[in-house]
Order: C-alpha cells, then structure tokens, then sequence
C-alpha cells in the first residue's frame, strides 16, 4: 500500500479537469458594456457576434424587441461588449464590412442555347 500522499507504483496524477478561469474567473455585474453593433436581422446579428468571437473578443447578444402589442415587428438585436474591447470590435466589424464578397462558393452553369438533339 503507498504511503499517503504518494501515487503506488506507475500511477501518475490525473491533471485537474476544472479549467482554468484565467484572468476573469467570474463576470463582473458593474462592468461597463458598451453597444457595438445593432441589426433588425437576427442571422446577421449572430454572424457578427461569431466574428467577435472568433477574435476573442466576448460579446453579450441581446434582443432590443419593443413590447410587440404596441409596436409589433419593430426591435432588433443589440451586440454589446466591454467597454475597453469596443474599439477593437468596431475595428473588426469595419474590416469585415469593406472586405471584398467571396463568390467562389457559388457555382456557374453554362447555359445552352439550344437543347441537344435527341437521337
């Protein structure tokens, strides 16, 4: 039997499966979130908010519906992120914009103009 404290014969230590909460370990309630992005389209709300986080920048998407009995298909959706990674969105989201469309992806039929003769 091993000692307490120490691991019997080629038994290693399993590493700790809790990640690591980093720098931040918890959201701070009375942190300043700034709006970076607004958009009537959900889709185009959640592209953007993937976009930030795939720089890794955190962002809180959230829904800016007005009260639908009143005002009904007016609303929208907000991004919001913190206050000191606001500019670095903006940027982002900016970048995005004025890049070029990528219409590889779509395929070209060549049209004919005449049916083919049946034999």
């Amino acid at each position: 039997m091993a000692e307490p404290g120490k691991l019997a014969g080629n038994a290693q230590r399993r590493p700790d499966p809790r990640p690591d909460p980093g720098p931040n370990p918890s959201p701070n309630p009375n942190e300043k979130l700034v709006k970076v992005f607004d958009s009537e389209q959900e889709p185009e709300a959640l592209v953007v908010k993937g976009l930030l986080d795939s720089a890794g920048i955190e962002s809180d998407l959230t829904s800016a519906s007005m009260v639908q009995d009143a005002f009904p298909g007016l609303g929208g959706m907000l991004i919001l992120v913190r206050e000191e990674d606001a500019e670095a969105a903006r940027q982002l989201i900016a970048d995005y914009r004025q890049s070029p469309a990528d219409d590889d992806e779509t395929a070209e039929i060549a049209i004919i103009e005449e049916p083919p003769p049946k034999a």
